[in-house]
């Protein structure tokens, strides 16, 4: 499992947060982007060595980043002045990655942060890059392409607000996690009903529309088993472990839904300049 989570983390780090970057704001925001993999690349080395201080050492260089990143939310709040939902989903993505990378120095220093096992904290990376940082950021872009309507909406409000549960959840008990878990879980389906029923069908090619409708597709499957696991962690029925989730929920939300996604709504901003 170890070295498939390091993979999809890597990915997260050197390629899905600049991209989805480039998506919040290309004018104020494209010089982060460019130096983000350089920023980014001592976390993605720490990943695959052992624990210690060196690894410690470069997971703090990376949290130092993120904590950088993190303070565009308040300067764009102040900016634009707007809580509209697809900027409370933006501010989410751009301060979300902070915490995968607070996660990340306690691991790799072998820290028990607030008493979590490593491999929970090992975890917590992945999925605020992913659940955090891109599910954000797509529930914002989703939002406000497809028009208002309740639907982009609740998708830009339970997408930040149901992360926000599921990390409540960690320092509560499993079934507060599994309410975070089942309001996450219908935001980002109505995150893909919006981009198979709205943005889909605007796409300028057949490529783009392949990679809207696999990012949604893939939605659909890998949050039922998120909400399998939660469920089965509350109430102690059978569910699958990390590591099958690990090769399954997680690799297909990194590839099928965060990477699809990004990559389509970067060929949609491309078309529309």
């Amino acid at each position: 499992m170890t070295v498939l989570v390091n993979c999809i983390v890597t990915l997260g780090m050197l390629y899905v947060v600049p991209a989805g970057l480039r998506l919040i704001d290309p004018a104020r925001l494209r010089g982060t982007a460019r130096l983000w993999p350089l920023l980014a690349a001592p976390g993605a080395l720490c990943l695959w060595l052992p624990r210690g201080a060196l690894a410690g050492s470069l997971a703090v260089l990376y949290a130092g980043a993120t904590l950088v990143l993190a303070l565009h939310a308040p300067a764009r709040l102040l900016r634009t002045r707007s809580l509209a939902p697809p900027e409370i989903a933006v501010l989410t993505a751009l301060v979300t990655p902070s915490v995968a990378g607070l996660a990340l120095v306690a691991e790799r220093t072998g820290h028990r942060l607030f008493g979590f096992d490593l491999e929970i904290l090992a975890l917590t990376v992945p999925h605020f890059h992913f659940a955090g940082f891109a599910a954000a950021l797509v529930a914002g872009l989703v939002c406000r392409g497809g028009g208002p309507g309740p639907w982009g909406r609740w998708a830009a409000y339970s997408v930040p607000g149901g992360t926000s549960l599921v990390l409540a959840g960690y320092f509560v008990d499993d079934w507060a996690e599994l309410a975070g878990a089942v309001v996450l879980t219908s935001g980002m389906w109505a995150v893909a009903l919006l981009t198979w029923r709205e943005i889909r069908p605007g796409a300028p090619d057949r490529g783009t529309a392949a990679l809207l409708a696999g990012s949604a597709g893939v939605l659909v499957l890998t949050m039922l088993l998120a909400l399998w696991w939660a469920l089965g962690e509350a109430s102690g029925l059978p569910h699958p472990t990390l590591t099958w989730m690990a090769a399954t929920h997680g690799l297909g939300n990194a590839l099928g839904f965060a990477l699809c996604s990004v990559l389509a709504w970067r060929r949609l901003e491309e078309n529309a300049s």
